[in-house]
């Protein structure tokens, strides 16, 4: 649906992306996540034909944005970081500026209207002036406008920037549920936005991407190992023993103390190597207490931390 190859964008002598290059299958929910000026809008400005690339190419839905915009343009919803209203307008009002110089038919425009409306959840507010609208509201009839010539491609460019938890929570489940239906690029800084909406995750770094692949996959090739999650209930010091002379361990560390009598460890084993009922044999056998055993990843907070920090790339799948 989207395919994105080598681009490289300029700003003076100053690379603002450099050799980026991906791709979206229709109907995913990609999170394109990286720090403040990571170069993570410039590339939505081109996808979205808002400004040309210096270098590389790049199609949606089979157009190439440099010689087919219009086309492009066409398959597109766009919310830029900072959404553009006519705060002066009513939601319903704006929404039907909106269709209507977007082309769709007359006729077409009331059923357009009432289902943009409802997927947003803004039918309530929709003859109050965009302008005394909560920060969240007015994000939605952002999302909205993006929405209303029914897009294969939505881009979305900081969703939930300045929003509170509650209008966090909303806005993250709207995105959700507009999956599949549509594809969607969602860009952001923010690392629970990912986890929480997207299927797959890009994480670009001054500029160049460092990684591409699920968060699972990613904490598989990052750690070189599998780890699980063990709560027993027993002596700390002899359980350890036990644990760390199993075969295929290779690191035991102490997690936490939930009462006096039941420990919690992350074990560490060989990449491949899913050792949980072994794991579960030795405590049974030794006569204690599984009261949990799970498997146990990075959180993307360490894989984000790990890869834009070091100078060292993660090639994706």
């Amino acid at each position: 649906m989207i395919s994105v190859d080598h681009l490289t964008k300029y700003y003076g002598a100053k690379p603002a992306i450099q050799d980026v290059s991906f791709n979206v299958k229709k109907g995913e929910i990609l999170g394109f996540l990286g720090p403040n000026a990571a170069g993570k809008t410039t590339t939505m400005r081109i996808l979205t034909c808002y400004m040309p690339a210096t270098e590389g190419t790049a199609t949606v839905g089979g157009f190439d944005v440099f010689k087919d915009s219009l086309e492009v343009r066409k398959r597109i919803g766009y919310l830029p970081e900072n959404p553009p209203l006519y705060t002066d307008m009513t939601a319903k009002g704006f929404l039907e500026f909106v269709a209507q110089i977007k082309g769709i038919e007359r006729r077409e425009i009331k059923n357009r209207l009432s289902e943009v409306m409802e997927k947003a959840a803004i039918t309530e507010v929709a003859n109050r002036l965009i302008k005394h609208l909560s920060k969240g509201y007015k994000q939605r009839v952002g999302i909205a406008q993006a929405l209303i010539h029914n897009p294969e491609i939505l881009i979305l460019d900081e969703p939930t920037v300045g929003l509170d938890p509650k209008q966090i929570i909303e806005v993250r489940e709207m995105i959700k549920n507009l999956g599949g239906e549509h594809t969607i690029i969602l860009s952001t800084h923010i690392l629970p936005e990912v986890s929480m909406t997207c299927e797959r995750v890009i994480i670009i770094n001054e500029g160049k991407i460092v990684a591409s692949d699920t968060p699972d996959n990613l904490t598989k090739r990052l750690k070189g190992s599998e780890s699980l999650f063990v709560e027993v209930e027993g002596p700390r010091k002899e359980i350890e023993a036990k644990i760390k002379s199993m075969k295929g361990i290779t690191r035991v560390t102490f997690q936490r103390k939930t009462n006096q009598n039941v420990v919690g460890f992350r074990v560490e084993t060989e990449l491949h190597t899913d050792l949980r009922k072994e794991l579960a044999t030795l405590v049974v056998q030794q006569g204690w207490g599984l009261m949990e055993l799970r498997p146990m990843g990075m959180s993307l907070e360490e894989i984000f931390l790990h890869l834009t920090t070091k100078e060292e790339e993660v090639s994706g799948a």
